[in-house]
């Protein structure tokens, strides 16, 4: 894999490329220090992967992945962070980050990018146990004016809470293409990209 890494700490910056080439399915095409030169890098390099800090001084990994997924919506962002604040992972998420880990489970780092490599959106055990307090903070949002069904709504819920299609298919008693259906249909009637959109949109109550 091909990854690109960005972090305004030097020192983690070298230590990761350190640790991640030290197998052989890792190369390391680039490193920086700011958001502003991942933005540069990524449109270089074009890495399998992106990983990337949120807080740096001058540009924010935040603002540099909406950047970047606004250029290449398929673009593969692994935020690395040693924050879990609640905004930070709903700005991730609207924007389409593919993951969000912290930094203190370092051991998960490199599951986390072949994950995202594979087309698989990866949020830490701690961030992932978050997810319960903002769908209770979740503000009205009125679906029926989006001619969304109560069997959508259904499955727009259990897609927040993380359930696969089949798991949505067995609790719903649908079959997994008829949920396949029912998302791609709600999708595109509330002009969102994908199901962690669609997540996020629920759990913000459609906030922007």
């Amino acid at each position: 894999m091909r990854i690109v890494i960005v972090d305004d700490d030097r020192f983690i910056a070298g230590a990761l490329k350190t640790i991640l080439e030290a197998g052989e399915e890792v190369t390391v095409e680039g490193t920086g220090y700011d958001g502003s030169e991942a933005v540069s890098l990524y449109r270089e390099k074009r890495p399998d992967v992106l990983l990337m800090d949120i807080r740096m001084k001058q540009v924010s990994g935040l603002d540099a992945a909406k950047t970047i997924l606004k250029e290449d919506p398929q673009a593969k962002i692994l935020l690395l962070t040693t924050f879990s604040d609640d905004e930070y992972i709903v700005e991730a998420l609207k924007y389409g980050v593919k993951g969000y880990i912290l930094k203190q489970d370092y051991h998960s780092i490199l599951p986390a990018i072949r994950a995202v490599h594979m087309g698989q959106s990866v949020f830490g055990t701690e961030i992932t146990a978050r997810l319960p307090e903002l769908l209770k903070e979740q503000q009205k949002f009125d679906y029926r004016l989006h001619d969304i069904s109560e069997k959508e709504y259904a499955v727009i819920r259990l897609v927040a809470e993380g359930l696969s299609n089949k798991e949505i298919a067995a609790e719903l008693f649908l079959s997994e293409g008829t949920v396949r259906n029912y998302i791609s249909d709600v999708l595109d009637k509330l002009g969102l990209r994908d199901r962690t959109q669609l997540a996020i949109h629920y759990l913000t109550g459609g906030r922007d």
